[in-house]
């Protein structure tokens, strides 16, 4: 059936357009994992009706497919670079289809709000931070400084800080990231307090600025002994967990997961932030996590990526079903791979 709607009447109306769109839409969300060949003819039917829809119908169809994992990525690059940043905002901040290279192109090429929805995407790789901080603005810079899931290369950083001097917010954004290294969070705590002596930088009292820097390094350090505590079975990691979730401090539960899970803290982050909620039930049923505190963190999830209730209470009733010997095996299998990679 997709097949017979790739040719749609030249002469229909942009509502037309709109309405078969969605429908066909609709047809193609029923199947979860689609062939190659339906993706396909899906996707040609969107990247002809696209060009011919008003602003606000393109806005609303990005809006329903900008989650899809099994959107074709010609159609996700389409509305991910539409010129209208309202129609392409959602698409660059959720979408899993597209790849460093499609955000690269897009960050070196589009407006200053295409940049700003890139910034708030969960991850980030160097090679797209780095963009983004050559080319963005103070509001660019200002949410890459505070995305913990925004990797800085040692140039990055190097160029954050050059372009960021003198700003307040940015500095304290940059300074309360939980994943600095100790050399990075000294040097951002020294530029924090510096600004916080000088007068009319701070939109905060100084005192205030510098507070909110040092129980930034404060956590880190917290984290460091609660890693310890684990160790020793001094604390339970459901409490752990469940505290660190509550807090939102995604990072530091990579840290956490990557110590007890035996995985880099690179693959536990993308596993915690990473739409498909398989990876992460995995691991916490390997790690015999209880009911409570994998609610926590998909309590994290809903906020960070913006699920639907729903979606949370119907993952953690499949988390309850999971077998905890299964997934020692998947999580097994899953590092010699990640391993041989």
């Amino acid at each position: 059936m997709l097949r017979s709607l790739t040719q749609m009447p030249a002469d229909m109306s942009s509502d037309s357009r709109r309405q078969l769109l969605n429908a066909v839409t609709d047809l193609f969300l029923l199947d979860d994992e689609p062939t190659e060949l339906a993706k396909e003819h899906y996707g040609k039917i969107a990247l002809h009706a696209l060009p011919r829809l008003e602003n606000d119908h393109r806005k609303d169809y990005a809006e329903q497919v900008a989650e899809m994992e099994t959107l074709p990525r010609e159609v996700a690059t389409s509305l991910a670079g539409d010129p209208d940043s309202e129609v392409a905002r959602l698409v660059l901040k959720l979408s899993p289809v597209l790849t460093d290279a499609d955000l690269a192109a897009i960050a070196v090429s589009q407006s200053q709000r295409h940049l700003a929805a890139i910034a708030e995407r969960s991850r980030l790789s160097e090679s797209v931070t780095d963009i983004l901080v050559e080319r963005g603005d103070r509001v660019v810079l200002e949410t890459v400084s505070s995305n913990e899931g925004a990797d800085l290369s040692d140039q990055g950083f190097e160029r954050l800080i050059e372009r960021s001097a003198g700003d307040a917010g940015i500095g304290l954004a940059l300074s309360t990231r939980s994943n600095l290294s100790p050399g990075r969070a000294d040097r951002v705590m020294r530029i924090v307090e510096e600004l916080s002596d000088e007068n009319g930088l701070w939109s905060k009292p100084s005192d205030e600025a510098v507070t909110l820097a040092r129980q930034a390094r404060q956590h880190r350090l917290e984290v460091k002994l609660l890693l310890v505590d684990l160790v020793a079975n001094r604390r339970a990691l459901d409490d752990v967990v469940t505290m660190l979730a509550e807090e939102d401090r995604a990072y530091h539960l990579a840290q956490v997961f990557a110590q007890i899970g035996e995985i880099s803290i690179e693959q536990a982050l993308r596993i915690l932030m990473q739409r498909d909620v398989s990876g992460i039930a995995v691991l916490c049923r390997a790690l015999n996590l209880g009911a409570l505190a994998f609610e926590a963190i998909l309590t994290l999830r809903a906020q960070r990526l913006l699920f639907a209730r729903k979606a949370a209470e119907d993952d953690l009733k499949s988390y309850m079903q999971l077998d905890s010997a299964t997934a020692e095996r998947t999580l097994r299998f899953l590092k010699l791979k990640m391993k041989l990679a």
